[in-house]
């Protein structure tokens, strides 16, 4: 039976943002949209849950398998917002664009998917009216009826990498 391979641990290559200012999203579909990004968090990467392979054959532990697809996870932005971007809302929410998060060291992250949900805080004297913007991706080009993968571009040029 074969064991598990100790791995070390190596030092990572590459430089790391050590600052999330100046993070912003923008839709292909309305890139002017009444949003002040105060703060975002880009979408995730889920493999799913473990698909379950025990059987009566197992003697100590129950076995598993990874799955093959991947899930983007939900995006999320806090926003400060102009209260008349309710028509932009109704224009964009659930119409499925390209979507770009563009990093603070000018790369950026493009993906399909749709704004989900606008929903804004409570408003009350002396703080700054804020709502939560959601955004689904879908991996989905809507134009040609094809899965398609986020594209991570490190220098924002829109090339690609």
């Amino acid at each position: 039976m074969a064991v598990p391979t100790l791995t070390s641990r190596g030092v990572p290559s590459g430089a790391r943002i050590t600052d999330g200012y100046q993070t912003l999203m923008a839709f292909q579909a309305n890139a002017t949209v009444s949003f002040w990004e105060i703060s975002v968090t880009p979408p995730g990467i889920d493999g799913g849950e473990a698909v379950e392979n025990t059987t009566m054959l197992n003697t100590t532990w129950r076995t598993m398998a990874a799955r093959a697809l991947k899930t983007m996870t939900p995006a999320q932005m806090t926003a400060a917002y102009d209260s008349a971007v309710y028509d932009n809302i109704v224009a964009l929410i659930n119409v499925e664009t390209s979507i770009t998060i563009h990093f603070p060291d000018s790369s950026a992250l493009v993906f399909y998917g749709f704004l989900q949900k606008f929903e804004p805080g409570e408003l009350k004297e002396g703080t700054q009216p804020t709502a939560t913007i959601t955004v689904v991706p879908t991996n989905y080009d809507p134009v040609n009826g094809v899965e398609a993968a986020p594209v991570y571009d490190s220098n924002g040029s829109g090339a690609g990498t």
